[in-house]
C-alpha cells in the first residue's frame, strides 16, 4: 500500500505539469462553451507566440546557470526598430515585400548586439547575469523610447498584416486546399483557417534550436557548462565563447518575437514584451529546468508555455482582469518551485 502511494506521488511529481494543463482545459471548457475548439486552440498558439519564443530563449540561458532579464525589452526594441526600418524603406520607394524583408532582416541582425553585450559582460568581465541583463533591460527600453519619440511606430504596408494575421492553410470543406492565400468562394461557403502563419514561423525556429540543444555539440556544451563549469573548462570547452553565443541566441529569439509582433499588430511598441518576461522564466521552471543550471529541455519549456498561454486565453474568454493572471502565474511558480525542491530527482529525470 505504501509503495503504491509512493509510486502515485512519484508520477504526480514528475508529470504534474501535463496534468495541470489537462485540468486547465477541463475547467475552462466547463466555464465557457466552445473553449475546447479549433478556433480557441489556434488563439492560444497565436497569442502565445511571444511566450514560446522568450521561454525558449530563457531555457538556454538558465541551463548554463544564468538568467536573461533583458528579453522582454529586447523584444520591444525589435518591434520599434523593425517598424521604423520597414516604414523608412517603404517611404524610399521600395515595394512592400522588399521593404518588409529588408527591415526585418536588419532587425534580426541588430538584435544580436544586446546578446553579445550581455554575454561579454557575463563571460569575459565576470558581471553577474542578473546585473548584466538587467542593465540591458534598461538600455533596450530607453533606446526604444528614444526611437519612438513618444509616438507608436506605424505606416507599415498591408502585407505585414496579411502575413501576421493570415493562415498557413485554408480548407474549403469537400472542395479544395489553399496554402497562404484565402480562396475566393461563393457567399455563405465555409472556409476553415488552419494554423496561423506566425505559429508556423515560431515553431519552425523553435524546432531548430531544440535540435541544436538536444543533438548538437552546442547543446552538449551548454549542459556541461551548467552542470559543472570547472569540469567543462577541463574538458576543453571554450566556456567564455560559448556563453557569449548562448546570450546571443537568447537575444536573437527575443528579436524574432519582436519581428513577429510587428507582423501581428502592424506597429512597434517599446514595452511590447515587458509583460512576457515573468511568463518566460516561469515557463522554464514549470518545465522542470533547474535554476542552478545543467537541467532543462525546450520541449518541457513549451509545455510550461502552453500552461501559461492557456491560462491567459481562458481568463480573457471569461472576462477576468489581467491582474488576476499575474496572481495565478505567481501561484503556479510557487507550486513548480516547491515540487522541484521536494522531488528534484523526479522533476529533472529524462522522459
Amino acid at each position: 500500500m505504501v509503495k503504491a502511494k509512493l509510486k502515485v506521488f512519484s508520477l504526480l511529481a514528475r508529470y504534474w505539469a501535463y496534468l495541470f494543463l489537462i485540468l486547465e482545459f477541463i475547467f475552462f471548457a466547463s466555464m465557457a462553451r466552445g473553449f475546447f475548439s479549433l478556433r480557441v486552440i489556434q488563439n492560444i498558439l497565436f497569442f502565445g507566440t511571444p511566450i514560446f519564443l522568450l521561454g525558449t530563449a530563457e531555457t538556454f540561458v538558465i541551463i548554463t546557470g544564468g538568467i536573461d532579464l533583458s528579453v522582454g525589452f529586447v523584444m520591444g526594441f525589435a518591434t520599434v526598430l523593425a517598424a521604423k526600418l520597414v516604414a523608412a524603406f517603404i517611404g524610399l520607394g521600395m515595394g512592400p515585400a522588399a521593404g518588409l524583408a529588408l527591415g526585418v532582416g536588419i532587425t534580426l541582425i541588430v538584435g544580436l548586439i544586446p546578446g553579445f553585450i550581455n554575454g561579454t559582460l557575463v563571460a569575459r568581465l565576470d558581471v553577474p547575469p542578473f546585473i548584466a541583463t538587467f542593465a540591458m533591460f534598461g538600455i533596450s527600453h530607453g533606446v526604444s523610447e528614444l526611437l519612438l519619440g513618444g509616438v507608436w511606430a506605424k505606416n507599415l504596408p498591408h502585407l505585414a498584416n496579411a502575413i501576421g494575421n493570415g493562415f498557413f492553410l485554408y480548407v474549403v470543406p469537400g472542395k479544395a486546399l489553399s496554402l497562404f492565400q484565402r480562396p475566393i468562394v461563393q457567399r455563405g461557403q465555409a472556409v476553415l483557417e488552419i494554423i496561423p502563419n506566425v505559429v508556423v514561423i515560431t515553431f519552425f525556429f523553435i524546432l531548430i534550436v531544440a535540435f541544436l540543444l538536444k543533438r548538437m555539440k552546442f547543446g552538449h556544451h551548454t549542459y556541461a557548462i551548467g552542470g559543472n563549469i570547472d569540469a567543462a573548462v577541463k574538458a576543453g570547452i571554450n566556456v567564455k565563447k560559448h556563453l557569449v553565443r548562448v546570450y546571443m541566441l537568447s537575444s536573437f529569439l527575443a528579436t524574432l518575437a519582436g519581428a513577429i509582433y510587428v507582423l501581428k499588430y502592424v506597429t512597434g511598441k517599446g514595452d511590447a514584451g515587458a509583460a512576457f518576461l515573468l511568463d518566460s522564466i516561469v515557463a522554464v521552471v514549470i518545465g522542470g529546468a533547474s535554476l542552478y543550471g545543467g537541467k532543462g529541455t525546450v520541449g518541457r519549456t513549451i509545455l510550461g508555455c502552453c500552461i501559461l498561454a492557456t491560462l491567459e486565453t481562458g481568463l480573457r474568454v471569461l472576462g477576468v482582469s489581467t491582474f488576476d493572471k499575474f496572481i495565478a502565474v505567481g501561484v503556479i511558480l510557487i507550486i513548480a518551485v516547491l515540487i522541484d525542491q521536494f522531488s528534484p530527482e523526479l522533476v529533472h529525470k529524462e522522459d
